[in-house]
């Protein structure tokens, strides 16, 4: 995606220097404005949309891990009604419920079974490393919610440049038949 987006501006920036010689070629007209002016304008006008697309695109492909998780508007509007109409209906991300284990007290002692001393260091080095396991559990959840948010970021990401990808096909296309149109329509006359 970053390599796209160079890309883009090194063609906006040789187009404009194209521009500049042909506005110096181009033979200065009265009070009609000539298509090949409409046309290159039109031009200019989708390449520099198609680079902030890709800004878009990029900074929410990139920077998702950064992102706080994916508002509940957003995820309807987008990865629920425009993912469909993309054609990219992803599976929905189901968030695990992870019961949360009720934590020991650490003053609570062991039953009262008339053990030997052994066995109550045994039950307090078991509830020490439970306390660590719920620990590290807890961290591992966290990660897991982090790494689902990013990854409907991402999802996010894939579907806005699907959907304005189309968007942009439909407009060329409309744009470049109006402009054979309008050229038909003045040379026939």
């Amino acid at each position: 995606m970053v390599n796209r987006s160079s890309f883009k501006m090194t063609l906006i920036l040789g187009y404009t220097v194209f521009l500049l010689i042909m506005n110096d070629l181009l033979p200065i007209t009265g009070n009609t404005i000539p298509l090949i002016n409409v046309f290159f304008s039109l031009c200019l006008a989708l390449m520099v949309a198609s680079l902030l697309e890709t800004i878009l695109v990029t900074n929410l492909l990139s920077n998702s891990p950064d992102f706080s998780p994916v508002p509940r508007w957003i995820r309807i509007l987008v990865l629920n009604f425009l993912g469909c109409l993309c054609h990219l209906c992803f599976l929905k991300i189901e968030k695990r419920k992870m019961s949360v284990v009720a934590k020991m007290k650490s003053d609570e002692g062991p039953p009262v079974t008339g053990g030997s001393a052994e066995e109550d260091e045994a039950l307090t080095e078991l509830k020490s490393l439970s306390r660590v396991l719920q620990a590290i559990r807890c961290e591992v959840e966290q990660q897991q919610e982090g790494q689902q948010s990013s990854e409907e970021w991402n999802q996010v990401g894939f579907i806005i440049d699907r959907l304005l990808f189309g968007l942009y096909i439909v407009f060329i296309s409309v744009s470049f038949i109006t402009i054979i149109i309008v050229w038909i329509n003045s040379y026939n006359q």
